[in-house]
């Protein structure tokens, strides 16, 4: 990611999995440090650090100096000479003199499950020869600096200095079709759809909102399409031939109502949808392009936001003025603004109702301000759909009509998650009321399993205050190290700055421990992966090149290893000092990745020598992970308070398989619902209970599958923890199966 941003860290993960992955080579940010270094650039961004990015005027014009500055600056000959070279490498690899490719823009901030940064920066289709590739790259460099970039970054709190911009080069698909995907639904936030949406000749006019696409929802488990949208494909853009850029042509009249795709097509995108969620371990957002009859995927993004907690809808009793697609959920009212290009962006007030063709990345400081947003064209996965999810705003898009429909200055309700705009400010079905009822109805369920939640980043504990859950059952140490240390811990202590990482540490850690206290928080110690720990600034240092990082030097090995044990000492600081100097006695660790007796024993030794010893208030859990043990759970009992099942790496680990192949992934093998997984967690259940330990599951597995988590209360789990937005059902669930099972008698004697 450091190195290659967030596009290019993608691409390179999916051709690691063995996916249909154009050719190609990515400009690192080292040739983006080198050239801003060089040309005594670096204090741009500082610079614009304070513009008032409310003031579209002062905005554009800080920006437009700034891109001024970086498009006039010449690239270093050494920069320069490597691009060239790797460009006519890809063109020797494709056979062809001056291929076309594909240069767009990669920053570290960009693509991330934080951010999508949606077309924000630069993407420059058939580019041909290598001057013109340096020119093209130093273009998506240039880009960083635009208004719509600077407010975004500004928007998703990234400071000066944050983001650096590689740049991918890859052969430029000749598409006859093109568009994108989710593997989960983008505004229903349903995890059991996978929703594609297509368009004839080049994928830009589907991603940029420029035509509404052909719409496809599938179910997930069977890739059965269940629902299909077919739209009128007027016009399409086709890549030069022998020339350079885009040209736009007539869509063929017997084909603009037709779908454009068929069932074969459909069905490979549905694989390919299933095997990259499968490899990357969350719901994926990808653009796709079919030339000559084969797929290709070319590019991948975290889905940075769904519906699923924004479920307000307008009561049906009204007649719609428009129908389109419900594209972000929620309802706003207000007057509406029509805008028909750029210019007529100033128009737009806090609180108005934006009504336009399509948006482009240059409405981003405007659709902020919108209490909703309405266009002709585009699709769920469109700019204006992604942007509006991301902001909260709720949008309709796909309309047809919206800009001769709607006259400026009427009041229209816009629901965003039915895709219905009607007139005046009608009767409204809140969705924040029913959540609040189900957290309500959640919060007075009394169970004998307690329901806990997972938490990565620390900010986020303020936001899920209201959620009925019992403790953290799995607070990720490494989510604090890779957001706001991000560099390798023994690069600190070897540059005497081990203070530094302590404080971090514990400021996130205390964060959680007194927002929630005296309920628990479980952090679990630190589990990257040496590839992992690669990424981080130095991490090239400390780090060998494992084979298989998944099964490699991780969890307790590490803390044990005359190599790491310096670094490991200063995690147990950080959790002593959050207990013993900040009085939070509620915080517990779990230990991950633990294959043996000696190797805890080795670890609570170093962990007492440092100050943090297992007894009262102070519990140690082990990660239920490794079959060793499942196998062996009387005798890792003796050292521990408690277990926690891993239920990635232990279906992984019993059922021998590589949780990132792609290919087992799609013939259905990874399944933490197997039989044998179930048993190996029966088999914990039932040594940890004989020696009086607890057992929890903070996996992916109870979040998603209900029945499991149902077999597990009958099992006598004693807790579960899953993500926030799983609680309250959850418990629900819980209290149900615990009904049947136990009895409301047992159930209260558990409780009280």
């Amino acid at each position: 990611m450091k190195l290659a941003g967030g596009k290019g860290a993608n691409l390179g993960e999916m051709l690691r999995a063995g996916l249909p992955v154009p050719p190609g080579f990515v400009v690192t940010t080292r040739a983006y440090d080198e050239f801003m270094k060089a040309n005594g650039l670096r204090a741009l961004e500082e610079r614009l650090s304070s513009v008032d990015t409310g003031d579209s005027a002062s905005l554009k014009k800080a920006a437009l100096s700034a891109a001024r500055a970086i498009k006039r600056a010449p690239v270093p000959a050494e920069v320069r000479g490597e691009i060239e070279a790797a460009y006519l490498r890809l063109c020797a690899g494709i056979g062809a003199k001056n291929a076309p490719v594909a240069v767009r823009s990669s920053a570290t901030v960009e693509d991330t499950r934080e951010a999508s940064f949606a077309g924000q920066q630069s993407t420059l289709l058939n580019v041909r020869a290598a001057r013109t590739v340096v020119d093209a790259v130093r273009m998506c460099w240039a880009s960083t600096f635009t208004p719509r970039a600077i407010f975004y970054r500004r928007q998703k709190g990234f400071g000066p200095g944050s983001s650096s911009t590689a740049v991918v080069v890859q052969r430029q698909v000749m598409s006859e079709k093109a568009g994108v995907g989710f593997t989960v639904h983008p505004t229903t936030g349903e995890e059991g759809k996978v929703v594609v949406e297509g368009s004839y000749g080049q994928g830009e006019e589907v991603v940029s909102g420029r035509v509404t696409p052909d719409t496809f929802v599938m179910e997930k488990e069977t890739g059965r399409v269940i629902e299909s949208r077919v739209s009128v494909k007027r016009r399409m853009k086709l890549a030069r031939v022998g020339g350079a850029g885009l040209k736009s042509v007539t869509v063929p009249a017997e084909l603009r109502d037709r779908a454009c795709l068929n069932k074969e097509e459909l069905a490979e995108l549905h694989s390919l949808a299933v095997a990259l969620e499968g490899y990357f371990g969350y719901p994926q957002d990808f653009e796709w392009a079919i030339e000559r009859g084969k797929v290709y995927l070319v590019q991948t993004r975290p889905v940075t936001i769904t519906g699923r907690e924004r479920n307000g809808a307008i009561t049906p009793t009204a007649t719609p003025l428009l129908r389109g697609l419900g594209a972000s959920p929620g309802v706003g009212w207000g007057g509406v603004k029509l805008v028909l290009d750029a210019r007529g962006l100033d128009r737009v007030k806090k609180g108005d109702i934006l009504v336009t063709r399509m948006t482009t990345p240059d409405f981003v400081p405007t659709m902020v301000k919108a209490a909703g947003i309405v266009t002709d064209e585009g699709g769920m996965t469109s700019h204006a759909a992604i942007v509006s999810r991301e902001l909260g705003i709720p949008c309709v898009v796909g309309t047809g009509a919206a800009t001769s429909t709607l006259k400026e200055g009427v009041t229209v309700s816009v629901d965003g998650s039915s895709g219905l705009v009607f007139e005046g400010m009608v009767g409204v079905k809140d969705g924040s009321a029913e959540r609040e009822a189900e957290k309500e109805e959640a919060r007075g369920l009394k169970t004998r399993t307690k329901v806990y939640m997972n938490l990565g980043v620390p900010d986020k504990i303020d936001e899920y205050a209201s959620i009925p859950f019992d403790g953290i059952g799995l607070m990720r140490i490494e989510f604090i190290i890779a957001s706001f240390v991000r560099e390798h811990p023994l690069l600190l202590v070897d540059s005497g700055r081990e203070s530094s990482f302590v404080e971090k540490l514990a400021e996130g850690i205390a964060k959680v421990a007194r927002a929630i206290e005296p309920r628990p928080v479980v952090v679990r110690f630190s589990d990257f992966k040496s590839n992992e720990y690669r990424e981080l600034e130095g991490g090239e240092r400390y780090e060998e090149v494992e084979s298989n990082p998944m099964i490699g030097w991780r969890g307790v090995s590490r803390y044990i290893a005359p190599e790491y044990e310096r670094a490991f000492s200063l995690e147990v600081k950080a959790v002593l000092k959050v207990r013993e100097e900040m009085g939070l006695k509620n915080v517990w660790v779990m230990l991950p990745f633990v294959r043996t007796t000696w190797e805890v024993e080795r670890c609570l030794q170093k962990m007492e020598a440092g100050g943090l010893k297992r007894g009262g208030d102070f519990k140690v859990w082990l990660m239920a992970e490794v079959p060793s043990i499942v196998f062996m759970a009387r005798e890792f009992a003796e050292l521990c308070d408690g277990f926690s099942i891993g239920s990635n790496d232990l279906t992984q680990l019993v059922l021998g398989i590589d949780r990132d192949s792609t290919r087992l992934s799609k013939l259905g093998y990874f399944d933490e619902r197997n039989e044998a997984v179930k048993r190996a967690v029966a088999m914990l259940i039932e040594g940890a209970h004989s020696m009086g330990k607890t057992v929890s599951i903070c996996g992916q597995a109870p979040s998603v599958y209900p029945e499991l988590t149902e077999y597990l209360v009958k099992l006598g789990i004693d807790s579960v923890s899953v993500n926030p937005d799983s609680v309250a059902r959850t418990r629900k669930l819980v209290s149900e199966v615990e009904q049947r099972v136990l009895g409301a008698t047992e159930i209260a004697a558990a409780t009280t």
